[in-house]
């Protein structure tokens, strides 16, 4: 079990997409489906932002927000964003702020060399700021569906 399930989000705030800066505190109210992904661009990071995005009607009729997170900067998500046309935020995590909060940070190994990345994950959390359910090393296809399949459990 996580130590994050069932209880008070992490206050990140973090610049964002539009310019803005933002803040999960000041989206009470709403339930926010905030998803970590390793890079802009990326074929697998691509699918996923592509699946939120053709789903984001139904989210927003289920009373959720979706923001994505990762590492890159605020330029590169305003033109990943602007690239695939999704309809919403991305922050910029560059300081890693908001990942070691969610714990998401893990090794990895590529080309036969070990780095840190962010494990492709997504957390639900719930009007109240409260985290509900959350999703690890996820696999893109079917996940949006998955994540709202949850809301409606809500």
């Amino acid at each position: 079990m996580s130590e994050l399930l069932d209880r008070p989000a992490p206050d990140i705030t973090l610049p964002a997409t539009g310019d803005q800066s933002l803040s999960l505190a000041d989206l009470r109210g709403q339930v926010v489906v905030l998803y970590f992904y390793p890079r802009d661009n990326t074929p697998g990071c691509t699918r996923e932002g592509e699946a939120f995005r053709d789903r984001y009607e139904q989210f927003r009729q289920a009373g959720a927000e979706v923001l994505g997170v990762s590492r890159d900067t605020v330029q590169k998500h305003e033109n990943f964003r602007a690239k695939y046309d999704f309809p919403f935020h991305l922050l910029a995590d560059t300081e890693e702020t908001a990942c070691r909060a969610f714990g998401v940070l893990r090794e990895k190994m590529m080309y036969g060399r070990k780095s840190i990345g962010i494990e492709r994950s997504t957390f639900l959390i719930d009007d109240q700021g409260v985290v509900r359910r959350e999703w690890r090393g996820v696999s893109v296809k079917g996940h949006a569906d998955e994540v709202l399949q949850a809301i409606a459990d809500l």
